[in-house]
């Protein structure tokens, strides 16, 4: 057997699987570790799905953590009664971690601060993202501005958890 075609299959084997861990990953810390919130405009939820997306999109680059993003909260939305949002998520989620890892991939300078800017970007795709996701399903323009603290717990908390560690879990996973 030719080992270029092994090595080819495994590598394509190796990346189905990290896309499928991160979707199920995301999947569950959005609809397991979450606080629902019936004092903003939706009911809002605050939620740690955006922990796995960002480790994707560190660790992993800018495709894992847009297909982790979009899938694992759009099927969220879809399972939760929210179905509505998912074609939204799908894509704000999406960008997220396509920007996300595409910053880290990309700028050069401390990891650190590196992350600290995906993430930020991150936050601002996600306020303004399901800010006018909010406009257009409720035909207000008031009624999002309750949602934004949500929006912003969830990010700065995801990077909170997030920018410590993504390093030290790229080295370790590429020593692997």
């Amino acid at each position: 057997m030719d080992s270029t075609v092994s090595t080819a299959t495994s590598r394509k084997t190796k990346t189905l699987v990290i896309h499928a861990l991160f979707i199920t990953l995301t999947l569950v810390a959005t609809m397991f570790i979450n606080i629902r919130l019936p004092i903003m405009g939706n009911g809002g939820l605050i939620h740690l799905g955006n922990v796995p997306l960002l480790i994707a999109a560190f660790v992993y680059g800018k495709k894992a953590g847009a297909i982790a993003g979009a899938f694992g909260m759009a099927f969220f939305d879809i399972i939760s009664g929210w179905a509505a949002w998912a074609p939204f998520t799908f894509i704000i989620v999406g960008a997220m971690g396509y920007l996300a890892g595409l910053i880290a991939e990309k700028i050069p300078g401390k990891r650190v601060l590196v992350y600290a800017l995906a993430v930020a970007v991150a936050l601002i795709i996600k306020v303004v993202g399901y800010y006018f996701t909010e406009v257009i399903l409720y035909s207000n323009w008031i009624l999002p501005f309750g949602s934004i603290p949500g929006n912003v717990m969830q990010v700065l908390i995801a990077g909170i958890i997030v920018i410590p560690i993504a390093g030290r879990l790229k080295d370790i996973i590429g020593r692997i």
